[in-house]
Formats: C-alpha cells, sequence, structure tokens
C-alpha cells in the first residue's frame, strides 16, 4: 500500500512536469497547442488525484496547503471535461503551482543518492 510520502511525491513531480511543459509557451501558444494542453490537464488532473489520497492527519498537519481547491480542480478536469477553461488551466499552473512546489519540496522526502 502507498502511503502518504508517495502521494505528496505524485503531486510534486506532476507539478514540476506542468510547470515544465508550459515554461516555453505564452497563453496563446497554450492555446493552440493540443498536445501541451493534455500533457498540462493530465498533471493537473494526477495532482488531484494523489492530494485526494493524501491521509486526512497529513492534510490536517499541513493547513497551508489548499487540498479542497487541488482536489476539486482534479475533479472539474475530469468530470467536466467539456468545458474546460483554458485561462484558468494557465492561471493555476502559472500562479499556484510554483508556490505548491515549494510547499511539497519541504514535504517529500530527499531521495536517496
Amino acid at each position: 500500500m502507498r502511503g502518504d510520502d508517495a502521494w505528496l511525491l505524485d503531486m510534486l513531480l506532476s507539478a514540476r512536469n506542468a510547470v515544465g511543459f508550459a515554461a516555453p509557451l505564452t497563453f496563446p501558444e497554450f492555446e493552440d497547442d493540443h498536445l501541451r494542453q493534455l500533457a498540462i490537464l493530465k498533471s493537473v488532473e494526477i495532482i488531484g488525484e494523489a492530494a485526494s489520497r493524501v491521509s486526512e492527519e497529513t492534510k490536517a498537519k499541513h493547513p497551508d496547503i489548499p487540498w479542497t481547491q487541488i482536489i476539486g480542480m482534479r475533479n472539474r478536469l475530469v468530470h467536466t471535461y467539456f468545458a474546460i477553461q483554458l485561462d484558468i488551466v494557465w492561471k493555476v499552473v502559472q500562479d499556484d503551482l510554483p508556490p505548491l512546489i515549494a510547499q511539497l519540496e519541504a514535504l517529500v522526502p530527499p531521495e536517496p543518492e
């Protein structure tokens, strides 16, 4: 069975992926790049799915992480895939994921060398 460390690592890696996929793009380029849209949407979806699996105890210890919003974003992407607002996804990747990455880096144990 996977523990919180694994879910937090999944969140961190997927957040880094989403930011990295978006890094070379402007918003108009993102709007026109279906492949990157799918990659970023899947990364954000994984962040939310992993967050939903983090224990309530860990979530309570880290109330500064917006767990409910992260999980809610995943649910919107999955259940209303036909009405995704790319400007909101873009804002999340640009504004919300970099601070989340910093928060998660402080929680995820370093990988052995």
